[in-house]
């Protein structure tokens, strides 16, 4: 059984192996792709069409460039922010503040079909 205490819930996420936080990476599907596919949320997968839906960046669409499993979070291009130098550099993302607009699907098994 599972415990629903914050301070378990929590170290069980920090702690957890690289296998099994591929699946806390998850992100909600737009409601085209839920109403095709019948599923709320899936894992995010580098190349994936996301449209972030909370902080700054609000209601920016751009590919996923990168997952980082250790962190826990995802950057997206064109989600950015400038440093003091001038310089640009890509804003990291949680996955649970996007929205998958178009899925990355090479003729795989993602989506059980």
């Amino acid at each position: 059984m599972v415990s629903t205490q914050p301070r378990k819930q929590r170290k069980s996420r920090y702690q957890a192996p690289f296998h099994l936080r591929h699946k806390l990476m998850g992100a909600m599907l737009s409601p085209e792709l839920r109403e095709k596919h019948k599923i709320k949320s899936i894992p995010v997968r580098t190349g994936d069409v996301v449209k972030v839906m909370r902080g700054d960046h609000r209601g920016k669409e751009g590919k996923i460039a990168a997952v980082n499993l250790t962190s826990m979070t995802i950057t997206v291009d064109g989600v950015s922010v400038s440093k003091s130098d001038g310089t640009e550099v890509p804003r990291p993302v949680q996955p649970s503040n996007v929205m998958i607009m178009k899925l990355e699907t090479k003729d795989d098994m993602r989506l059980g079909d």
